[in-house]
């Protein structure tokens, strides 16, 4: 069977968990809607194509190969933002319009955000038979993405080009691990290995589980922030 991987790895990198309150946190590697968010932007898809993003929802099974979960860094953040009331009337559909009331009428928030330094991984997509786009349309993509791509937040910017590449494989730990090789021999440096490897339903992994536990980021409504839960499979393999 084909798959499609690709790598993503940088600086600063930050996978949304379910925010409650001030804080907002970041997993150690992405999940299904942030991949299917990565995806739809380098397709073109917009924000409010609730059906485009469900298509590539329904169409794919990804698996994260872990190379590195990176280091946290942890931010303290403000920001002014108007009232409901305020925005009665007015266009909003920018941050600068948002700010264009008076200013005394806007509030300031504060947050504390959660990033990951240097954290690296390897994404094998693997197509349903409902599958939007052909393997080979979703890399071309991601060489030449529509609109830019980042890692979670848009000042988490790759730090590499994504390197896709569509590889026969009986599983996707396989598909991984032929993609290390070929991309070892590109940049003709060794590639880090997988310390764990986490999967959706849709995947055949060519592993077992040793956990499998509930992960509430399957797309639901992107326009209205809504996430329901999958099951995420998670393989630990042994460090060297």
């Amino acid at each position: 069977m084909a798959f499609l991987v690709f790598q993503l790895q940088a600086p600063l990198a930050s996978w949304g968990e379910p925010a409650v309150g001030e804080y907002r946190g970041s997993h150690g590697y992405p999940g299904e809607s942030a991949l299917v968010g990565l995806l739809g932007a380098a397709m073109g898809v917009r924000r409010e194509d609730e059906a485009a993003h469900a298509a590539l929802r329904q169409g794919y099974g990804f698996a994260v190969g872990v190379q590195s979960t990176g280091k946290l860094l942890r931010d303290y953040h403000t920001a002014q933002v108007p009232g409901r009331t305020s925005l009665k009337g007015r266009p909003h559909a920018t941050r600068r319009d948002e700010l264009r009331i008076p200013k005394d009428e806007l509030n300031t928030i504060l947050s504390t955000r959660d990033y990951r330094q240097d954290a690296a991984c390897l994404v094998a997509v693997q197509p349903a038979n409902e599958a939007p786009h052909a393997l080979e349309v979703l890399a071309e993509a991601l060489r030449k993405p529509r609109f830019v791509l980042y890692l979670g937040r848009k000042s988490c910017p790759p730090a590499a080009p994504l390197y896709p590449l569509i590889i026969d494989a009986q599983s996707a730990l396989e598909a991984i691990n032929v993609y290390r090789e070929r991309l070892g021999q590109a940049c003709n440096e060794k590639i880090g290995r997988v310390l764990q490897l986490a999967w959706s339903e849709k995947v055949e992994a060519g592993v077992l589980a040793d956990l499998s536990s509930p992960r509430k980021d399957r797309l639901i409504r992107r326009g209205a922030w809504q996430f329901g839960d999958r099951t995420e499979h998670v393989k630990l393999f042994e460090s060297e």
